[in-house]
């Protein structure tokens, strides 16, 4: 690596779509560096690693020495982000894998069932198109497929995919597309722990050759490979940390690891009362339960009972059911109505609407957050989990909106009231929706891997919450994730799926 040109940012100002501005970058990349990007949520951690892809409008300053590319001033910007068109967000020889990707890619294949001069439902593109639209070494790529268990999904639509599926098609287009700079967002989230693991192990050894950036909200996941941290707040690089500088890293994690203020839930809308259940029969019972497509069982004869005030963690890998399991619960699976399930006290199928079912649920996973794409502001992103919507079609309340406002301020919101939504970073939405979902608190709450795409301090804040959610009496838990290190206290009962 040490024969490759410094990547150079001098003074940069670049604007993404108006809505976050990185000002006064100056940053080298030194030949044979790999860096670590940290920082809060919203700080400009994925932007800066953006801006390495060519993303963004350059104001001002330069950006020089980046694989395949000249070097980029203020106007230059549109030519850069113009040569990402089609080309599976690749700059030149620059790979980036985000979450932000991940959602223009699912946003594309969403469109296709928009588009009018359709005559059929479109399918969606199967998985091999999408990682042969990059590919650059065949071989490599039936390594990885084969490596990451996806040779049975291959023919399966793109957008059909659980969320860590697809986390592993996207790191397959990098890796495959021979890139000079490798830049991973949040490359760990998403996977379960045979996954996660060889991932660290496969790049461990790729650092040998090839440069990366990483965007990490878990700095206790930091690879050792890393050799410098880049500390971003406010839209801005504040500090430069070599990793050698043994007192300056601990100073930086101790800055990364804040540790959670007291906690007060806010009140739920007296306005709104839920019709009460019955506490002597379980919130849901599945007898038997089977969910089988022509090719795949998900799972069979699966007997499951959830009981007022029993949090459940439910775990397994990537694949193994988890999220369709969910929806079974929710109403949203098409097999729901085949299975013999109860839920609040409705046998599914003899009659009753999927509004009596969601009334009595808060809900937050990352497909919710996909679907998200209405423009509304943050204060009424929350509101609507009063009325279980994607936007606010209802005039809210004086009562509403000030229970908003104080959720706004156990996130460490305030004042952001009116910010929209789809300006905030993804960690910040995720924030959004996780007290879109209990604003009304449910009798039931399901957590899909709420932690996703959060830092240190946020993540800590969301698993305070949900232990003080555990303990109210009023909501049972349903927390679904991969990671031993975010077990709640309160959640004593366990369902493992294979």
């Amino acid at each position: 690596m040490t024969d490759r040109a410094s990547i150079i940012l001098d003074d940069l100002t670049v604007d993404f779509d108006g809505h976050f501005q990185l000002n006064n970058i100056n940053w080298v990349i030194e030949p044979g560096q790999h860096w670590l990007i940290a920082g809060a949520n919203g700080s400009g951690k994925s932007a800066l690693a953006a801006i390495l892809a060519g993303e963004g409008d350059h104001l001002s300053g330069t950006l020089s020495g980046l694989p395949g590319s000249d070097s980029l001033r203020g106007s230059d910007s549109q030519q850069s982000r113009n040569s990402l068109q089609g080309s599976g967000s690749l700059q030149g020889s620059v790979a980036l894998v985000s979450y932000e990707r991940q959602a223009e890619l699912i946003a594309a294949e969403l469109r296709k069932d928009d588009a009018d001069i359709l005559d059929v439902i479109s399918e969606g593109t199967p998985v091999a198109e999408i990682i042969a639209e990059v590919c650059l070494d065949d071989d490599l790529a039936q390594t990885l497929v084969a490596t990451l268990g996806l040779d049975p999904l291959m023919d399966r639509s793109f957008r059909k995919l659980s969320t860590g599926e697809t986390r592993k098609v996207m790191l397959i287009r990098a890796l495959t597309s021979r890139p000079e700079l490798l830049v991973l967002d949040e490359p760990f989230d998403g996977l379960d722990h045979d996954s996660l693991q060889w991932l660290q192990d496969y790049l461990t050894t790729l650092a040998e050759t090839a440069p990366m950036v990483l965007v990490l909200n878990r700095f206790d996941e930091c690879p050792g490979f890393i050799t410098h941290v880049a500390y971003v707040d406010n839209g801005q690089l504040v500090h430069q940390v070599d990793r050698a500088d043994e007192r300056a890293y601990d100073d930086l994690r101790q800055l990364l690891h804040l540790k959670t203020s007291e906690l007060e839930v806010p009140m739920a809308d007296p306005a709104i009362a839920l019709a009460p259940l019955n506490g002597d029969e379980p919130l849901v019972r599945l007898t038997r339960a089977t969910v089988r497509y022509t090719d795949n069982t998900v799972f069979d004869n699966l007997d499951w009972t959830i009981e007022p005030n029993q949090h459940w963690q439910v775990t397994g890998p990537n694949g193994s059911g988890k999220t369709c399991l969910l929806s079974l619960i929710t109403g949203d699976h098409p097999q729901c109505y085949v299975n013999d399930i109860n839920v609040f006290g409705f046998q599914r199928g003899t009659g009753e609407s999927i509004w009596q079912i969601k009334q009595y649920i808060g809900y937050v996973s990352t497909a919710l957050q996909w679907e998200y794409r209405v423009s509304t502001s943050l204060r009424n992103v929350i509101i609507s989990g009063f009325y279980d919507s994607i936007g606010l079609y209802s005039k809210s309340t004086d009562i509403q909106k000030a229970i908003a406002d104080d959720w706004l301020a156990v996130l460490g919101m305030t004042g952001r009231a009116d910010e929209p939504f789809n300006g905030l970073s993804f960690g910040e939405q995720r924030l959004a929706l996780i007290a879109r979902a209990m604003v009304k608190h449910p009798p039931l709450l399901i957590l899909d891997e709420p932690c996703l795409g959060l830092d240190d301090m946020n993540r800590q804040l969301v698993l305070a919450l949900i232990e003080r959610i555990c303990g109210s009496g009023e909501t049972t838990v349903l927390y679904v994730n991969h990671r031993l290190e975010d077990r709640i206290q309160g959640i004593d009962n366990h369902l493992a799926l294979s």
